[in-house]
């Protein structure tokens, strides 16, 4: 495999204490970028060093505006600080990065470059030139306003609950209460929050719609989910694959859920399975609760990677401290959880909702997952290289979450982390349909842009029959109707969520190879997270030595492995 660090030339073309949240700061550099005089590649690289520093530091500038927002959506300065970003920066950086590329991909020396070192840069390089059009960057200007106002808008929901105020993340706590009538009484609390708001949050989902599909027709695209594909640098699956991984999750999960749901109905000895059933121990035991606040979330955590690897220990240690980590749940916080490197201090940042849940510890693993692919392609010189395709960075967290099985007896006594081990396989089988729900979902929307709503919901109520849990939705239909709002990917980032099923596939591959020989698992997993994203995804895959496939074949073998594990646990 090829070596990404093989470049590792410094470069000070950038001014340490630009303040590149400013236009004016950043244009004189970009411009001087796009004036050099290229003699031979070695001028080339050099240029693709420089414009790398300079991009990594606009990406972080805007990082940052980003999660100072979203830690605070009440705050106004921060909103606006972030929107000015959006409306003033954004659209000049785009034109501006788009001659670059231009510049890049018709440079004659271009060929004269180490084809392995550059050919996925290049690649991606001569995608985004072809699809560049310069009347979308107002209309994505306006997508990404609309999914601050989502954001804002679900920030500021709260529910009255016993005399207390609480955030909706908060309330997922009750929703695992082994009392029927508080889980109830929690769930309707929070979908009729969610219902007071969905008139809104659909007003701005058509206007997204209508933005995205002009968006693919004035690159020349029939339809936006054809324009992302390319967007996205799909180059290695297509949208048949997408539908042969739906019919996997149909054919062999859906079966597995419905299984467990029907054990899950017959433990709990009720008539029907309503969707506050969904969470509870089947078997009456009270909720696990691994940690109490976050301090000791991230105490445990560290211990449990020390002894994981050494290695790991140490990288996540050098996020404690430092501002690296947002991690309790309060008002006025953006929903969901991410991790977002600072692309110059090639530092991560974890944000997540933490309220006490197996779900939030969970989030942490997934997300300090994302953080070691940062830190493991921190030497790659080229900023373009240090994030992977989505659909391996998620193969890194989501194996984290996998690989942490064996060491959850540092949150919990034995019996406890066996549930919490049966738990997460468990949900494997329940998340796998729901990501196929999402991403049909998107495929139609996108393919048919002229629906009515009354058609999307039509459109989304097949889906989950066909791929959700069968629960018993008497009398909370218009809940039902609506719960596709609570997927923030559908607003945020569209298109992005088939890359968590491709991912789940990989981690469970390196789980097995980690039954067998858990130190090689984890030399596997570094050795192809230091690649960054500086080979072509099935090449990734193969770095670590897993198969890039995501049919119904391969679904069905890593799943019956998961139902062999889940007859060892007890129940």
């Amino acid at each position: 495999m090829h070596n990404n660090q093989a470049m590792t030339t410094s470069t000070d073309f950038v001014p340490a204490e630009i303040d590149a949240t400013r236009w004016e700061n950043l244009q004189p550099l970009y411009q001087a970028l796009l004036d050099r005089k290229l003699h031979c590649e070695n001028c080339l690289e050099q240029l693709l060093l420089d414009r790398s520093e300079l991009d990594a530091t606009t990406s972080e500038a805007q990082a940052n505006l980003y999660i100072n927002m979203t830690c605070h959506t009440n705050d106004e300065q921060a909103k606006n600080a972030f929107l000015d970003f959006v409306e003033n920066v954004e659209p000049k950086l785009k034109q501006i990065s788009f001659e670059l590329d231009q510049k890049i991909a018709k440079c004659e020396h271009a060929a004269n470059l180490d084809p392995l070192r550059y050919e996925v840069l290049l690649r991606d390089i001569k995608a985004d030139v072809t699809l560049f059009r310069e009347e979308n960057i107002p209309l994505q200007t306006q997508d990404t306003k609309l999914g601050q106002q989502y954001e804002e808008i679900c920030g500021a929901m709260t529910v009255e609950f016993r005399g207390e105020e609480k955030t909706l993340p908060q309330m997922g706590r009750y929703i695992e209460e082994t009392d029927r009538g508080t889980r109830e009484e929690a769930w309707r609390l929070v979908a009729d929050r969610r219902r007071q708001d969905h008139e809104a949050i659909s007003d701005i989902f058509d206007e997204m719609i209508k933005i995205r599909h002009q968006t693919a027709l004035n690159a020349g695209f029939d339809n936006y989910r054809d324009y992302m594909f390319k967007a996205k640098h799909r180059f290695d699956y297509s949208p048949e694959d997408c539908e042969a991984f739906h019919r996997g999750a149909e054919e062999v999960c859906v079966p597995v859920m419905r299984k467990l749901n029907g054990e899950r109905k017959a433990a709990l000895g009720v008539d029907s399975l309503r969707p506050w059933d969904l969470a509870v121990d089947a078997k009456g035991r009270d909720p696990l609760r691994p940690f109490d606040g976050a301090d000791e979330l991230v105490s445990k955590t560290s211990q449990l990677f020390h002894r994981m690897d050494p290695n790991l220990g140490s990288m996540f240690d050098t996020m404690r401290g430092g501002g690296c980590l947002d991690l309790e749940s309060r008002k006025g916080k953006a929903p969901g959880g991410y991790q977002y490197n600072r692309d110059r201090i090639r530092q991560p940042f974890i944000f997540m909702n933490a309220a006490g849940l197996q779900s939030d510890l969970e989030t942490m693993i997934h997300e300090a997952g994302h953080a070691f692919h940062s830190i493991l392609c921190n030497d790659e010189p080229l900023v373009h290289y240090r994030h992977a395709p989505i659909e391996f960075a998620e193969v890194a967290s989501m194996s984290m979450e996998l690989l942490a099985h064996p060491y959850l007896d540092e949150f919990y006594v034995q019996a406890e982390a066996d549930r919490a081990r049966r738990g997460h396989l468990e949900d494997l089988a329940k998340m796998i349909p729901w990501i196929a729900t999402i991403d049909a979902f998107q495929h139609w929307i996108y393919t048919n842009p002229d629906h009515t709503r009354e058609q999307r919901t039509a459109k989304w109520l097949e889906l989950d029959e066909r791929f959700g849990p069968a629960v018993d939705w008497s009398g909370l239909e218009p809940y039902r109707e609506t719960s596709w709002q609570r997927q923030l990917h559908l607003f945020g980032v569209p298109f992005y969520y088939i890359e968590y099923g491709i991912a789940q596939l990989g981690a469970l591959q390196l789980w097995l190879q980690s039954r067998r020989d858990e130190k090689q698992a984890l030399a596997n997993y570094e050795n192809a997270m230091r690649l960054g994203g500086s080979r072509p995804l099935p090449e990734l895959f193969a770095a670590a030595e897993l198969k890039f496939d995501f049919g119904p074949d391969t679904m069905r073998g890593l799943m019956d492995e998961v139902d062999r594990e889940l007859q060892s646990l007890p129940q």
